[in-house]
C-alpha cells in the first residue's frame, strides 16, 4: 500500500495542527508516492494549508468547521500543482509561494493569483505563531519550513521523506533506495542543497537547534518519536 490511508480526510496530531494524506502522486512519471498536506491553526482561529493536496469538496467543509482558511502556502519549487484548485473555492485565502517559485515557466503558465513570497511579508501574518525557516539550493531552489510554536511540530516537505520498505511494492521499495528517500531527502535533493554553502548549513543548524516534538513532512511517515535526534540524524549530510 502506497499511501496511508484513509485519504483525503483530516487527522489530529496535535493542539492546532492536522495532517491530510492524498495520492498517489507519480515520481518520474509512473512511481507512486504518497503526498501529505499539513493543516496548522494560527491563534485567532485562521487556518493555514501547507503544501495542499488535492481539492475535496468534504474535506474543505471540515478543515472550515475549525476556521477560515486563510493562507495556503507552496513551500517549494515542487509543491504547488493544486493551489489553485483551493484558491478557486476559498477566494478569500492568500496564497504564498516560495521564493523563486512564480518565476517558473509552468507557475506562470498556470496564471495563480499568488498575493506574494513566502518572507518577511508572509510572516507578518504568520508570527508569533508560525516561525519560517528558508533553506536555500542552488538552481533556484528553496524551501521553508515552518514551526508551529503551539504543537512544537517542524514542517517541512521535500528535505526530509522516509519511504518505508514495509508499507510500498518492491518497485517502491528498490526506487526509495535507490535515491536514498529512507529518513533524510533524496540524493539529488541533498546535492542541490548542499551545493548552496554555508548559508544551507545555517538553516539546518537553525532546524536542529528548535529540538521539535515531531518533524512532518510530505512523503512517508512522518516522525512522532524521538523528532530532534531523528531531525539531527536526517540533515547529518548538511549540518
Amino acid at each position: 500500500m502506497t499511501t496511508y490511508a484513509p485519504l483525503d480526510v483530516l487527522k489530529p496530531v496535535a493542539d492546532g495542527i492536522w495532517i491530510v494524506d492524498s495520492g498517489p502522486l507519480h515520481a518520474v512519471g509512473a512511481i507512486p508516492l504518497p503526498v501529505r498536506m499539513t493543516v496548522m491553526q494560527l491563534e485567532d482561529g485562521g487556518i493555514v494549508l501547507h503544501s495542499p493536496t488535492r481539492y475535496d469538496p468534504s474535506l474543505r467543509e471540515t478543515i472550515e468547521s475549525l476556521g477560515p482558511i486563510r493562507h495556503i502556502v507552496a513551500p517549494n519549487s515542487a509543491h504547488w500543482s493544486f493551489v489553485k484548485d483551493w484558491k478557486g473555492r476559498v477566494p478569500d485565502a492568500l496564497t504564498w509561494a516560495a521564493p523563486g517559485l512564480r518565476q517558473r515557466r509552468q507557475v506562470k503558465k498556470a496564471c495563480i493569483p499568488w498575493h506574494g513570497d513566502l518572507g518577511a511579508k508572509s510572516l507578518a501574518h504568520f508570527a508569533p505563531d508560525i516561525d519560517q525557516i528558508e533553506v536555500p539550493g542552488i538552481g533556484g531552489f528553496c524551501e521553508v519550513c515552518f514551526f508551529h510554536r503551539k504543537s512544537q511540530s517542524l514542517v517541512v516537505t521535500d528535505l526530509i521523506q522516509n519511504l518505508e520498505d514495509h508499507h510500498h511494492s518492491s518497485v517502491m521499495r528498490l526506487f526509495s533506495k535507490v535515491i536514498g528517500a529512507r529518513d533524510r531527502a533524496p540524493i539529488y535533493l541533498r546535492a542541490v542543497v548542499r551545493l548552496k554553502g554555508e548559508p544551507a548549513k545555517a538553516a539546518a543548524r537553525q532546524l536542529v537547534a528548535l529540538e521539535p516534538k515531531r518533524v512532518i513532512f510530505s512523503h512517508g511517515q512522518y516522525f512522532e518519536h524521538d523528532a530532534p535526534a531523528r531531525l539531527r540524524k536526517s540533515l547529518e549530510w548538511l549540518v
